[in-house]
């Protein structure tokens, strides 16, 4: 069925079952909901933030606890420049777990792709957290509440999986964020490391509740009732309110000037029915309503029954009463007892007379009341906003947070020194590092994979970087780009691979940009893998440069010793189109061989053969794990470049038991001798190189010497040996 039927049959349902209104209704919700998935849907995947909340309450449904767990503590990362982003757990996009370095997952119960969510997230090295500000994560507590009692078993059921299944994420996560200490006292049996946050004001909030004072404080004023007012919210509070039923009960026949206000859920007492008149109901108000509500009364009442569940619960109505300067007296329990002062901001009973005496007291002295209210304002304007309680949450999320590292890298095809970079990012990330790939051309990859390993890939010219990185390598002169453009970075590295001026021949505008990077207008450290690079940076642009050796996986290039029987196969690897890489050379070498006698192997990523090459075999585009089948089916690589920073085939050649003749340049003379692991020839002189050839395949005595000292120069090299230099690295 079409989308279209779809919705047209369950418009159809609505209409029967439900009524005009409630189409009406719905259909603006739909409306509303679909508008913000579809922009959420073009930004999804497309961001760098440091925190997703994954929000598990529908906010249609229970406005209240999200808000005040979601929203108001997004407000207080902002304040404290921690760029955040929400998503509701059903509509989470798996792609999310690439764009956030913590996630913290609001009530949210499990299901499978939520947990596979998370342990992505945490093969990421990411950061989980679960935010919880009820005791609804285990049935020893939720058994307490009597209002459970009532439903059927069947209701019961579900919804003991409901909290079973909260416990289960929470179970996953690093850590858990709460508001009371009651909360945190219990949490800490089912997770070591909670942080507790206590529900704050938002600005918002704030202003709405200057608003609604200023409206009611003249009004209040002229009236002589006293109104207490009860925002029960849910009618799980009929037993709270049961607490002090009689102190009320006994204040309203005492005093005609008293009404009681009940705003929600609550079932009114028989006993109330002969002053019924002064007994006012309101229904559930737009939170945005609600302090023009709480600003109407003179007293705010918040009972609560003594039980472990209670003791966890949150200071909100306290908060949002003194807002709006009214006085909040208060059961002597958990949340309360801890942040009201008795008699300064809020009164604390215990007994059923204290909450007579207190009550009685207030009604009828104003000036106790004004006094009381303003004392708990000013207080929680300083201490219980968004804007001003953050930097505590900002702080913590910052200790969980894993280092996190990216780097910047021109493409993705492994090759050269982007396969350095990847075995850098294997080892940062085999050791704790949270790390990314920022992909620096158009291919719009959100995923790449390198010896097993997947990596996040954020493509830098389709993203929005909003959020912090520890640290940021730079693989390429072109993506130093982003060092200097991006502020939000701790640590700026550019790992120098070659002397990349030189790619570009005189008169190329590129030349000079490629330059102007080893002056980058930001201060960076500069890295290297090669002595000859470590050399010309200090020389020429007074850098100082880390030196890191690179390595091999001398697993993957074990071959056979070569027997020289049959045709010799000569390897020539190298992109043809790049002046640099001197590939024409080495076909000028090898189109002199006798071809009864030798065989020419071609391995190019990029290029293709000239017209003009002998070539037995091309290999192009081949795999990076497939590319050592090519070196151990070969005897002699012939690699004639005139620029490398480190040259890589003649290190593959030898841990694959074959050998090399080559032209000396500055990334191969670190490892390579002439006559003790290759030959050398000058470059330019073909008939030198034609020699070197011969010389490998007739001289047994020089072959042993060569292929003995070759083997020996690779496991030197051994990536597996230089993990601590890695992590020293970058340290």
């Amino acid at each position: 069925m079409s989308k279209i039927g779809e919705l047209g049959k369950k418009v159809e349902f609505v209409l029967k079952n439900e009524g005009v209104g409630s189409v009406v209704k719905k259909s603006y919700t739909y409306v509303k909901l679909t508008g913000a998935r579809m922009r959420d849907k073009k930004y999804t995947g497309k961001v760098f933030k440091d925190v997703l909340f994954i929000n598990g309450v529908d906010f249609e449904a229970l406005p209240h606890p999200p808000r005040y767990r979601v929203l108001h503590q997004i407000e207080q990362l902002k304040a404290n420049n921690i760029d955040c982003d929400q998503n509701f757990y059903l509509h989470l996009n798996f792609d999310q777990v690439r764009n956030y370095r913590v996630f913290i997952i609001y009530r949210a119960p499990y299901n499978e792709e939520l947990g596979k969510f998370i342990r992505k997230a945490k093969e990421l090295n990411k950061t989980v957290i679960y935010d919880i500000d009820d005791l609804v994560i285990d049935t020893k507590y939720t058994d307490t509440i009597k209002y459970l009692k009532t439903m059927s078993p069947e209701e019961k059921d579900g919804y003991d999986q409901g909290v079973r299944d909260m416990q289960k994420t929470l179970s996953m996560c690093d850590a858990v964020i709460t508001t009371t200490e009651g909360m945190a006292n219990e949490l800490k049996n089912y997770c070591p490391k909670v942080f507790i946050n206590r529900n704050t004001a938002s600005e918002e909030m704030v202003s709405l509740s200057e608003e609604a004072y200023a409206k009611i404080k003249c009004q209040k004023d002229e009236l002589g009732n006293v109104k207490l007012g009860y925002f029960s919210g849910s009618i799980t509070h009929n037993d709270d309110f049961i607490l002090i039923q009689p102190a009320i009960e006994k204040l309203m026949k005492k005093y005609q000037n008293v009404e009681l206000h009940i705003v929600g859920l609550l079932d009114i007492p028989k006993e109330f029915e002969s002053f019924k008149d002064r007994v006012i109901a309101h229904p559930f108000v737009n939170w945005k309503e609600l302090p023009d509500l709480i600003a109407s009364i003179d007293i705010n009442l918040a009972p609560l029954e003594e039980s472990i569940f209670n003791e966890a619960k949150s200071e909100n109505k306290w908060i949002e009463a003194a807002l709006v300067r009214v006085p909040t007296v208060a059961s002597n329990l958990g949340a309360f007892k801890r942040m009201i002062q008795n008699e300064k901001t809020g009164v604390l009973c215990n007994t059923t007379d204290d909450w007579y005496t207190a009550l009685e007291s207030l009604i009828l002295d104003k000036s106790k009341r004004n006094n009381i209210a303003e004392n708990a304002y000013h207080y929680c304007i300083e201490n219980c906003t968004t804007v001003l309680t953050g930097y505590s949450l900002a702080k913590f999320l910052k200790s969980m947070m894993r280092p996190n590292i990216a780097f910047v890298l021109p493409a993705l095809n492994i090759s050269g020194g982007i396969m350095v970079a990847f075995e850098h990012c294997k080892v940062l990330r085999e050791n704790g590092y949270d790390v990314v790939i920022i992909n620096d051309d158009f291919d719009e990859s959100r995923w790449v994979t390198f010896s097993g390993i997947e990596f996040p890939v954020m493509p830098s010219r389709y993203s929005y970087f909003k959020g912090s990185f520890d640290k940021v390598v730079a693989t390429m002169w072109s993506t130093v780009k982003f060092l200097e453009k991006y502020t939000n970075i701790k640590e700026r590295y550019y790992l120098v691979q070659n002397f990349e001026t030189n790619f570009y021949k005189s008169g190329d505008t590129l030349r000079l940009e490629a330059n102007s990077k080893y002056s980058p207008n930001v201060p960076v450290q500069f890295l290297t893998i090669s002595k000859w690079c470590q050399a010309w940076l200090k020389e020429k642009y007074e850098k100082s440069a880390r030196y890191l050796p690179n390595g091999i996986h001398t697993e993957n290039y074990k071959g056979t010793k070569r027997s020289f029987e049959g045709k010799i196969k000569i390897l020539i690897e190298g992109d043809c189109g790049v002046y640099y890489k001197n590939v024409d050379e080495s076909f000028k070498i090898t189109n002199q061989l006798d071809r009864d006698k030798f065989e020419v192997w071609y391995l190019s990523y990029n290029a293709k053969p000239k017209d003009w090459y002998k070539v037995d075999k091309f290999f192009n585009k081949v795999p990076f794990e497939e590319v050592s089948k090519v070196y151990k089916a070969c005897d002699i690589l012939l690699k004639t470049s005139i620029l490398e920073s480190f040259s890589y085939p003649p290190l593959e050649m030898m841990a694959s038991g074959g050998y090399v003749v080559a032209v000396p340049n500055g990334g191969n003379v670190e490892y390579l001798k002439h006559e003790e692991n290759c030959l050398f020839y000058e470059q330019g002189n073909i008939q030198d190189g034609v020699n070197s050839i011969l010389r490998i395949s007739n001289q047994k005595e020089l072959r042993e010497n060569l292929y003995k000292n070759g083997i020996k120069t690779a496991n030197q090299r051994n990536w597996n040996s230089l993990q601590k230099e890695i992590l020293e690295f970058y340290s």
